[in-house]
């Protein structure tokens, strides 16, 4: 059985098969045994490299911050992630950049998270809002019934966790949109998130 572990485009933390390509964390969510007890713990929620400095740790590791996985990047923006100040220094940077270009300049990072913590969540449960499946930037996730799409060109990819497993033309319809709104933003503004799909 595999850890629960893996998040899904709508921020949920799920027991799914694979690692994924990039790590989450949001603070000690686990318990001893290893089981999920909160959604979050900090309003630091940051996306990771799998590998930095040669550092290593046990998955679950009782009162240490828990392992989360993402597919990709857009996935990890999805659930509300940005990008670690640290191990991802250039994309921090860059995503840092085109956030004060948006909203002005920053004193630290908290402020960044402050602001995502706001539209991630509506109290217990996640955020959405709705727009135009047209003007969204490539990136973007958006909900379908219950099944998680990824925006690409002309194109939508529908999300699983192994990877995207179908396509269809862009929706020409007003949508839920499951990417929290300022990183629909920065999106719009340039910031290319990576994206486990082919070009559309």
């Amino acid at each position: 059985m595999p850890h629960q572990n893996r998040v899904t485009p709508f921020g949920t933390i799920e027991a799914l098969p694979g690692r994924g390509a990039m790590l989450g964390n949001r603070g000690v969510v686990h318990d001893a045994s290893g089981s999920i007890v909160r959604a979050w713990q900090t309003r630091r929620w940051i996306c990771c490299v799998l590998e930095f400095k040669g550092r290593h740790r046990e998955v679950m590791e009782p009162n240490r911050w828990t392992h989360l996985f993402f597919l990709d990047e857009a996935t990890a923006f999805a659930a509300g992630h940005r990008p670690c100040a640290e191990c991802r220094r250039a994309d921090y940077v860059r995503f840092r950049s085109l956030w004060e270009e948006i909203y002005g300049p920053v004193a630290t990072v908290d402020d960044i998270d402050s602001l995502l913590h706001a539209a991630r969540l509506n109290g217990k449960w996640k955020r959405t809002y709705r727009a135009q499946c047209s003007t969204l930037p490539d990136g973007t996730f958006i909900a379908l019934g219950d099944q998680p799409w990824l925006v690409r060109g002309n194109r939508m990819h529908r999300w699983s966790n192994k990877g995207y497993v179908e396509v269809r033309a862009r929706a020409d319809a007003e949508v839920d949109v499951l990417t929290p709104e300022p990183f629909v933003r920065l999106f719009a503004a340039g910031y290319q998130a990576s994206m486990a799909v082919s070009p559309a």
